[in-house]
């Protein structure tokens, strides 16, 4: 695994006022804005100012600076994977890679969200390793795939070391503190984090300042996006008790391989899209999983995240494109 940056000043302490707090700069409040988000797709950047979105359309300068930084999320590749919904997710996986490569702006380094491949076989291991090459910074986290036949040893053996317990671990970058979380070894159902994840975690962010910004990531999301599916993590509530003083905290996961927002308080919540095939809309069908689409529709429905950090405001932006750069809308949002 690549590790830790080696962590800069932080930021100064965020101050917002409680009509800040309702409404965002740009007149958009929290409910409106994800009412706005549901038809608005990638035409909007949104930014997290203490947890309160600030937007701007997609296309608009966003005036970066030096101390400015970016880094994108992929998620869902699922090498291995050779059935009708996708029969070459490798050729997607490298538009996604070649997508990356074509930003205006190089990312700091990439996140990917888990199911790096989709049986753990050895070779699927090699292919990603291969493909996402020595050129890019990557940090991971494993998703069920990955740790489905031997409890996630052998992605420890390769993309896990120097993290802790089944792989989780923090770095710090710029004044940001990135966490990536393990939440798919101890399926009950739904994700789970577990106690010792917890009392490290509890640990982890006992020495940092409540204005520092935190990105969290992790698999399955950390948000009851659709429990009926295991869409969520049982024991996600002890952790966000611990998450709750800082001003800013958002949190990006992948497994339901569609793009979906939430935002409670100062904690935006944030799911990718896969690079390999969707999965229908929570309850739109008897079961989660591949679902096939138009040949020529694939790639307006797989896509990158791409996630800018403005020093000056504190705040992320975040923008989702499609392979194809089509239009991606969220498919539904919870208030």
């Amino acid at each position: 695994m690549s590790r830790a940056h080696e962590p800069l000043e932080p930021p100064s302490q965020l101050t917002l006022s409680a009509e800040h707090n309702a409404i965002s700069q740009d007149g958009i409040d929290r409910r409106g804005f994800l009412k706005c988000m549901a038809w608005a797709g990638t035409g909007l950047v949104w930014t997290f100012a203490g947890g309160v979105p600030v937007s701007r359309v997609f296309g608009q300068p966003s005036h970066k600076k030096p101390s400015d930084f970016s880094f994108v999320q992929i998620s869902d590749s699922h090498l291995g994977f050779n059935k009708a919904a996708n029969t070459d997710v490798t050729a997607t996986l490298q538009a996604a890679l070649d997508k990356v490569d074509a930003l205006p702006h190089s990312p700091d380094f990439l996140i990917h969200t888990g199911d790096l491949t989709h049986s753990s076989k050895p070779a699927e291991f090699d292919a990603l390793s291969q493909m996402l090459g020595s050129k890019r910074q990557v940090f991971y986290v494993p998703g069920e795939h990955d740790t489905s036949v031997d409890d996630g040893k052998m992605y420890l053996d390769r993309f896990g070391k120097g993290s802790q317990g089944n792989g989780w671990y923090s770095f710090d970058h710029n004044g940001v503190h990135f966490i990536g979380l393990v939440n798919v070894v101890q399926l009950e159902g739904m994700g789970k984090l577990g106690q010792p994840q917890l009392d490290w975690l509890k640990k982890d962010l006992a020495g940092l300042k409540s204005s520092v910004p935190i990105v969290v990531f992790a698999h399955i999301p950390l948000w009851a996006v659709y429990p009926t599916w295991g869409w969520g993590t049982s024991d996600s509530e002890q952790a966000f008790a611990m998450l709750r003083r800082f001003g800013s905290v958002t949190v990006l996961n992948g497994h339901i391989h569609q793009v979906m927002q939430k935002v409670e308080g100062n904690v935006a919540f944030h799911t990718a899209t896969s690079t390999a095939f969707p999965q229908p809309a929570p309850g739109s069908a008897p079961s989660p999983g591949p679902m096939k689409v138009p040949a020529e529709k694939l790639r307006d429905v797989l896509g990158i995240t791409e996630v800018s950090f403005v020093a000056q405001q504190h705040s992320l932006a975040i923008v989702d494109a499609s392979l194809s750069g089509a239009e991606q809308r969220p498919q539904s949002s919870a208030a």
